[in-house]
């Protein structure tokens, strides 16, 4: 104990850290007194260091690589003197967190080599390690924890099943690139693309090479960059038999991931019929046993709430919950984003986000083109099952939702599967179908079917907070413009004394917030002010926050933001079982009684408004239109 007293010996602690003003937190050290006071102060100090460690100890479990950025940052700070370390603390606490790395855990390490200089390139944006917490100075010893691993190591894999599909091709690898670039991946990350062509490596890196592209902000070292994630590309030949590919998948990734655990994640860019044969010979063969897995599903989450269902047990049959991250690149928006942020972090609107003030909330989405139709809406699925399901839903969950204990992923998820499951019933009368009219040869084969492209539709959520409020959601495609946002009309104000100062339209007096995220971002808001000049005339004016005047910054793909939320194991955007389960409940019934009633959809010119009955349906529940804004 002697030498250890000796060997532990700090200088001079920072008076927010010595040790005396930590006893408080570890009693008996407060109490000693005498000539042992020196050596228990020391052993408290000790125990400190000890506690420090422990906290490192789990975050290195659930952030590996992330954690060296950190580190890279504050290099150049002073270590305070009390963390000088002698041989023999530096060595137990070298074991210590060594042992620690090695035991387990989300990201656990088995090689002697542990992390790559490069690979933790965002660990204070995005796991927040503040430089003021309480025990800060143990992020910043021993070096020794992060030699470089051989270069042919890979901390994390990425497979894309369906490499060479559109959605890969054009969306998913463009996205991962970014992120690469970015540094949000580890600089030695292994990425794979599984398909059933006949391919090599080479093949696949042209394929990525033809769609890849430097956004403006990412233009220094560009080709470089390219050149480097382009070497940590392979492609896996599939068969025709998914369990031997995944075979295969596997012992690739085995390979490049040497003696080191690493972490996999499995982006299924897969049809809706093959997505349960891939998952489950995913779960069988492909899953690493030494770090966690991931996968990502695509929408829609199922045909019918039945077939939803058994797809749902199907997975969780194999994977657990947290593990499932179901994909929809619209909630990747910053419109998205901005719904809890705007309301959480604003006193100005956070009281006023109820039945008392808000009179309907308006969510609009709708799409220029028509690329999509063969594919999607003229086929089985429909606009309903596409958008409504996931999309719509999951908007209108996050804006009226209760406020979240935390930020925690479970935590937001928690409160919008309340708010899916007091929708009311949706009547068949609140509700316009409509399908777009075309004479092109590809569309005009398709027009035999009931399949609507135009959803509107009067939606009600039933609790204290929102009774009565109308939802009127609106989306289609094939309309005039590109079009996203939420607007929030307000009620008027009570014996407004201006009244007569609008002329006949007093609906010119109400007040309007909107969140755009198409044509162009943007945060609107309408107030009534005065016309400069003689006499009393009042005006609706707008307050906007211009997001490409205020910032200057290109605003990454939706894809690049989801996929970082799962490379962080942020769920709050992914619909958890029991929210694809509550969506199901809203729109099932409505679907039946389409189905059974056999409703024709309501034509309407492509390039237009949509169906005229929208406007009426606005009408019926006191929503105002205003298109022109």
């Amino acid at each position: 104990m002697a030498g250890l007293a000796v060997s532990a010996s700090p200088a001079p602690a920072p008076a927010s850290f010595r040790p005396a003003a930590a006893a408080s937190r570890f009693g008996p050290c407060a109490q000693v007194a005498g000539p042992a006071a020196n050596f228990r102060t020391r052993v408290c100090g000790l125990r400190c260091l000890i506690a420090a460690k422990l906290k490192f100890r789990k975050t290195l479990k659930r952030h590996g690589w992330q954690l060296r950025r950190n580190l890279e940052v504050r290099a150049n700070d002073k270590v305070p003197d009390w963390l000088e370390a002698t041989p023999l603390t530096e060595n137990i606490m070298s074991r210590d967190v060594q042992l620690a790395y090695d035991s387990g855990g989300e990201t656990s390490n088995t090689c002697p080599d542990t992390l790559d200089s490069s690979v933790i390139e965002q660990s204070s944006m995005h796991h927040k390690l503040n430089p003021s917490e309480t025990h800060p100075p143990v992020l910043k010893e021993d070096p020794v924890l992060f030699d470089d691993p051989p270069e042919s190591a890979a901390p994390l894999c990425i497979a894309v099943i369906g490499a060479t599909g559109e959605l890969a091709k054009n969306k998913v690898f463009p996205a991962l690139f970014a992120l690469y670039y970015s540094g949000f991946l580890p600089q030695n990350v292994g990425i794979f693309g599984y398909s059933r062509k006949t391919l090599t490596d080479e093949d696949l890196r042209s394929m990525i090479e033809a769609n890849l592209t430097c956004r403006v902000d990412h233009h220094e070292n560009c080709d470089e960059k390219l050149n480097e994630f382009l070497k940590r590309t392979y492609y896996i030949d599939a068969g025709y038999d998914n369990k031997d590919g995944m075979v295969k998948l596997n012992s690739k990734m085995s390979q490049i991931e040497g003696n080191c655990a690493a972490n996999r994640i499995f982006y299924l860019a897969v049809p809706q019929e093959a997505l349960l044969d891939v998952a489950l010979s995913l779960a069988d063969s492909a899953q690493t046993m030494q770090g966690w897995n991931r996968i990502i599903i695509e929408k829609p989450f199922g045909f019918t709430g039945l077939s939803s269902h058994r797809v749902t047990q199907s997975l969780l049959s194999r994977f657990e919950e947290e593990q499932i991250y179901r994909i929809d690149h619209l909630l990747g928006k910053d419109l998205i984003e901005n719904l809890t942020v705007l309301r959480f972090s604003n006193l100005v609107f956070e009281p006023l986000w109820s039945r008392t003030y808000i009179r309907n909330v308006q969510v609009i989405f709708s799409e220029e083109t028509a690329a999509e139709i063969q594919g999607r809406y003229f086929g089985n699925y429909g606009i309903i099952r596409d958008i409504v399901h996931s999309h719509i839903l999951q908007t209108i969950a996050l804006f009226a939702m209760e406020p979240p204990v935390s930020l925690d992923g479970e935590d937001i998820r928690d409160e919008k599967v309340k708010v899916l499951r007091s929708i009311r019933q949706v009547n068949l009368e609140d509700v316009v179908l409509g399908q777009l009219k075309d004479t092109s040869v590809k569309v005009d084969r398709y027009t035999k079917s009931l399949t609507p492209t135009y959803f509107a539709a009067a939606m009600y959520i039933d609790n204290s907070r929102w009774d009565g409020v109308p939802f009127l959601i609106k989306t289609g495609i094939g309309l005039m413009e590109n079009r996203a946002e939420i607007r929030i009309q307000f009620r008027h104000v009570p014996g407004n004394i201006y009244r007569e100062r609008f002329g006949h339209d007093i609906d010119l007096d109400t007040n309007e917030l909107i969140l755009r995220d198409q044509p162009e971002e943007a945060i609107l808001l309408k107030v009534n002010n005065k016309v400069p000049g003689l006499g009393l005339q009042l005006d609706a004016s707008e307050l906007n926050l211009l997001y490409r005047d205020r910032y200057n910054v290109e605003l990454p793909d939706s894809y690049e933001h989801l996929l970082l939320d799962v490379l962080d194991g942020d769920s709050h955007l992914f619909m958890r079982s029991d929210e694809v389960a509550a969506a199901w409940n809203v729109l099932t019934p409505l679907i039946h009684e389409i189905d059974q009633n056999r409703i024709a959809p309501e034509l309407y010119e492509a390039g237009g408004r949509g169906p005229v009955n929208a406007y009426y349906l606005a009408a019926k529940h006191g929503v105002r239109l205003d298109d022109e804004w």
